[in-house]
């Protein structure tokens, strides 16, 4: 039986983006706070996202233009490609950034690393360990996991999924991966790449719908050209095994062929951990998909209580989980009264080269019953691009016609989720679209060609 309730000021459920900031911030107020932490330190991010991803992207382009070298003058022969080395680089990577974060928590003043389950018994009672906590204020990082669909035959097979698949230490022969969004396409060119055959079979009839039809379309034309072949359009998904194979049906039909594969990643969609934490004895309330329920400042139905990162459904990244944290510190100490509706979407998808995104896209913008102008760059006219030949992809910016405040933007191609920022910083500082445009930048780089983009916008068509 648990002991008596222990008290504390505050008490951090998940040690992800938010939840080691939000403590560090517990402790300086001289807090004592309770980090629990059930796994490991780091979340997602850190153990089987970006961290491990990144770094598994790293080997890939370091492969791929090796690969190129003629194009560049040089040759290197034979290359073979070690998945067991690239495994052991992530873990190394992984392992150093995951006990980073355990050791700083470990290390703050005021605080109590915990590790086990934590659940509500009560409002404002926690359970872990054998041990019952209370304190005024918590805060709940619990992130999310990927979904496991309800296919045909699913229980009949082995499948990955984005953590298993960085378990791997060979390179699957051909392995097929259902769902075409941002994490099956990443790790779809890093599988090409390292050598295996790749078959992205995706429900819609094109790749990534939040996404503008040509950034869709350049998407695909980028990975077609390493070699990915893609179902799209598949409404009849089913697994079956065929020897030591895997049956993947895609199409619908009595002639359709399924795809056959050595491996299948599930790459569908994410879902919050919030199973399991009791929240309806707390009084928290979550959608009907599980996430938490919160207000502009990250606060849920009860009193004293915050979710923050995937767990709430207000961002499903690194960025936009450390910006909640960002948001409850500065209501909680600082009396700045920050709003999750002030931030502006940006994201990435970390392809080569990649797609760096931000504001609305241009359905968004055409429902908006704004007046709306645009403007688009292929690649090609990048000089940068040219002389590194990455020349894939393309520029496009939308504007408001009255305001002349950018509204949105992408860019897929060299260096693109990093040269989208300087307009990202444009509309975080509600200046127009001219404070950029009239800019002198530096030659020769990929972000000197944004004012020339701005320069040509014209009225968005029907």
């Amino acid at each position: 039986m648990p002991t008596a309730e222990e008290t504390f000021d505050a008490i951090i459920i998940g040690a992800g983006q938010a939840g080691p900031s939000i403590a560090a911030r517990c402790s300086k107020q001289g807090l004592r706070t309770a980090v629990i932490e059930r796994h490991d330190f780091g979340g997602t991010c850190v153990n089987v996202g970006c961290t491990p991803t990144k770094t598994w992207v790293a080997s890939a382009r370091a492969i791929h233009l090796a690969r190129r070298g003629g194009e560049f003058g040089f040759d290197v022969g034979s290359l073979r490609v070690d998945m067991g080395r690239i495994k052991a680089r992530k873990d190394d990577i992984v392992d150093k950034s995951r006990t980073g974060v355990e050791s700083w928590m470990r290390q703050l003043d005021n605080t109590e690393v915990i590790v086990g389950n934590a659940k509500f018994v009560a409002p404002g009672v926690i359970e872990v360990a054998d041990r019952r906590l209370k304190a005024p204020k918590i805060f709940l990082n619990v992130g999310g996991r990927a979904v496991r669909p309800d296919l045909p035959g699913i229980d009949d097979v082995e499948t990955l999924d984005n953590v298993s698949i960085l378990r791997l230490d060979e390179v699957p022969e051909h392995l097929a991966i259902v769902g075409g969004s941002y994490i099956g396409l990443e790790f779809a060119q890093m599988m090409r790449r390292f050598g295996a055959e790749v078959t992205v079979i995706e429900q819609s009839d094109r790749l990534l719908g939040r996404e503008d039809q040509d950034i869709s379309d350049g998407i695909r034309e980028i990975l077609e050209a390493e070699g990915i072949r893609f179902e799209l359009g598949a409404k009849c998904l089913s697994l079956a095994r065929k020897g030591k194979l895997i049956e993947v049906g895609a199409q619908c039909g009595e002639q359709a062929k399924p795809v056959v594969a050595s491996h299948v990643l599930l790459a569908v969609g994410r879902r919050p951990n919030t199973d399991g934490l009791g929240l309806d004895k707390a009084g928290i309330e979550t959608d009907d998909k599980g996430y938490i329920t919160v207000d502009d400042q990250c606060r849920t139905s009860a009193e004293g209580v915050w979710a923050v990162g995937d767990c709430n459904g207000r961002g499903a990244f690194t960025h936009t989980s450390y910006n909640d944290h960002e948001i409850v510190v500065a209501n909680l100490f600082d009396n700045d009264p920050r709003r999750l509706s002030d931030r502006i979407p940006c994201y990435a998808l970390f392809i080569d080269p990649p797609l760096g995104r931000v504001g609305i896209n241009e359905a968004q913008a055409r429902d908006g019953g704004k007046k709306v102008l645009q403007a688009t760059l292929p690649m090609q006219r990048v000089g940068r691009a040219r002389e590194k030949s990455e020349t894939q992809g393309m520029m496009k910016v939308l504007v408001d016609a009255d305001s002349k405040k950018l509204l949105g933007a992408a860019i897929l191609g060299l260096n693109g989720d990093e040269v989208v920022h300087s307009l990202l910083d444009v509309m975080n500082a509600g200046r127009p679209y001219t404070a950029i445009s009239r800019a002198m930048h530096i030659h020769p780089t990929v972000t000197e060609l944004v004012p020339t983009l701005l320069q040509q916008l014209e009225p968005l068509g029907d």
